[in-house]
């Protein structure tokens, strides 16, 4: 028989103790060393008698009781007020009541002893930029997305497409498909992105390069010609930016292309700076999972380090300078860089980036590509945040994925999509989140799909069910990223399947999926609580997720439901609702019934959003 959890552990999530790394429950996110931060922590009324907050001060753990800051009908609001004194510093709450103590941390409430490792962080390097939080994202692939028609020499490698033309998918043929999108043609279609409602653009490498996608670049230096070089870039960025949208680059510290300079430098002369630029093995050179167009960066060269991101003449620091003026970077590869055998400058080389990029230019981003487990990458003084595959797509693919979607690429893993309920995905995203501070997490892009998974639509395997996927996207904390063509249904069963050419005629479009995105889009930006509120589940069901945003200025309810499902009740009074809550997307409004629970619609797919009093 299962041993019980305590009297916080059953039940209603909102019936556990909360706390979390939001203005609600920190009075400074991003403290200095120094400082005396004040943490709330809020229980249900009556449930715990004392409260202490255990951190970890120079190594060693400490308690300070809290005092009660208010009472409420349904919960107490305890404060207790912190130094800091390490550049990150772990702590949770300890509460006792009669039966037994529980720990509340970032992972949850548990009656036991656990390791720090899920402990909230207070961290005291310097923070991501103030304009990340506020951001909507939107992923381009150059060749892909729009052409200008302007005239040009295509290259030698090329196999030229036509725009109508179906995806080669596997081999060599599907890296040399060209379709002719350019930079110009981006410029041609800011207006797309304006009315889309996005307000941040990821750029996938624009460096010359011998495939259509660039991660293979043969130069650090300029523009690709064939994309319109760099006038069309800086063209571009001044363009984005008059309409008040950043624009981050794609740039790959782990490797280049078998065709770049250095490398060539590196072939012809064992004795040269550049040989040193790369890693060797006894049978030669080494190249990334063996892909012999792709060697990899050794890191131990200080010549490297100062070419590609070290310092003010960095490839890194080069176009985030006026007339590029680009906004950040988002790092590919980022778990691999500087990792090969026994070395591991993983951590360094995100330290020195991120040194680099904010000399130049204070509020640059600086996301990592990582699809699993980044924690070890992610305490605050590298990357800002990562691309939450392992954290938040994989869980909302594998609840709300369709039929066919056994049959599409699980981003690398075998079998296919499992179909699972409401509950382990959530289960999931918790143990991710609570592996790294709130901040990290909440500068992370959330997203559905990108360049390299198969599309979302394709996944969830229709559009009620998409739908309820993108409602999820923008009301959830991190910060949303789109990849093109979601918008308007495009579909694909890998990551070169969903590589297709934008379809530019609205007749093509699915303009209900656009419609919706386009008003959801618009909801984010519109409410501070899905910017910059905390987060907390309200109900985790087979079938349905609720869950709280509440900021300073708001409260919102999101229900989230992949199929009809028995009508959820919660107890109103656990909501803070005496009257009714509007309702924001879906509907209906909410009134508390005679039995003093508020019933949630049990339609689905569907997504509702409401604003609490």
């Amino acid at each position: 028989m299962a041993a019980p959890l305590g009297p916080f552990c059953d039940g209603l999530p909102l019936a556990r103790p909360h706390h979390d790394g939001s203005e609600r429950y920190v009075s400074s996110p991003c403290p200095a060393l120094g400082d005396t931060v004040s943490l709330w922590v809020r229980a249900p009324s009556g449930s715990a008698r004392r409260v202490w907050v255990r951190w970890v001060r120079d190594g060693e753990p400490c308690f300070r009781e809290a005092r009660i800051d208010r009472r409420g009908p349904a919960e107490t609001w305890w404060r207790v007020d912190l130094e800091v004194t390490n550049p990150v510093t772990p702590y949770r709450f300890l509460l006792w009541d009669e039966e037994r103590p529980c720990w509340l941390t970032a992972e949850g409430v548990v009656p036991w002893d656990v390791p720090d490792a899920t402990d909230f962080r207070l961290v005291t390097f310097d923070p991501p930029p103030a304009w990340v939080a506020d951001a909507v994202f939107y992923q381009v692939v150059p060749d892909r997305f729009a052409s200008s028609g302007a005239a040009r020499t295509w290259p030698s490698w090329a196999r030229p497409a036509r725009w109508e033309d179906p995806v080669e998918r596997g081999g060599r043929a599907a890296m040399t498909q060209l379709y002719g999108g350019d930079l110009m043609g981006i410029e041609e279609r800011v207006d797309h992105l304006e009315g889309l409602g996005v307000n941040a653009l990821y750029l996938t490498p624009f460096f010359p390069a011998e495939s259509n996608h660039r991660y293979n670049a043969s130069t650090f230096d300029r523009v690709d010609p064939f994309l319109g070089g760099d006038e069309a870039l800086a063209r571009l960025v001044r363009a984005l930016h008059a309409r008040g949208i950043r624009v981050i680059g794609d740039l790959t510290l782990n490797h280049c292309g078998s065709t770049h300079e250095w490398f060539l430098r590196a072939q012809a002369d064992p004795g040269s700076v550049e040989a040193a630029f790369f890693h060797r093995r006894k049978e030669g050179w080494a190249y990334w999972l063996g892909v012999v167009t792709l060697p990899k960066f050794d890191h131990r060269s200080p010549e490297l380090r100062r070419r590609l991101y070290d310092g003010p003449d960095s490839v890194a620091a080069r176009w985030l300078r006026p007339p590029f003026d680009l906004d950040g970077w988002r790092i590919d590869v980022a778990n691999m860089t500087g990792r090969f055998g026994e070395v591991d400058l993983t951590r360094e080389v995100a330290r020195t980036v991120r040194r680099t990029i904010r000399e130049v230019k204070p509020d640059a981003y600086l996301v990592a590509e990582h699809a699993h487990d980044a924690s070890s990458d992610l305490l605050g003084d590298g990357w800002d945040g990562t691309m939450s595959y392992a954290g938040f797509t994989r869980p909302l693919w594998c609840w709300l994925a369709g039929p066919g979607a056994r049959q599409v690429d699980f981003l690398g893993r075998p079998a296919g999509v499992p179909r699972l309920p409401g509950w382990a995905a959530a289960r999931t995203i918790d143990l991710f989140r609570s592996a790294v501070p709130w901040r990290s997490w909440v500068h992370s892009l959330t997203l559905l799909g990108s360049h390299d998974t198969a599309r979302w639509r394709t996944v969830a395997g229709s559009r009620e069910r998409a739908l309820v996927g993108f409602g999820v996207l923008l009301t959830f904390p991190g910060v949303p990223c789109l990849l093109y063509g979601d918008e308007v249904g495009l579909e694909g069963v890998d990551n070169e399947d969903a590589r297709r050419p934008m379809p530019w005629d609205p007749g093509r479009w699915d303009l209900t999926t656009y419609q919706v995105v386009r008003d959801l889009v618009r909801l984010r930006r519109d409410r501070p609580a899905l910017r910059h509120g905390g987060f907390r589940w309200v109900h985790t069901g087979d079938d349905t997720l609720a869950y709280l945003r509440e900021s300073r200025e708001e409260r919102l309810l999101v229900l989230a439901a992949r199929a009809p499902h028995e009508p959820v009740r919660i107890p109103a009074l656990a909501l803070g609702l005496r009257g009714g809550a509007q309702h924001l997307a879906g509907g209906p409004d909410l009134r508390p019934g005679g039995d003093g629970t508020v019933a949630l619609p049990s339609d689905g797919p569907a997504l509702h959003v409401w604003e609490l009093p």
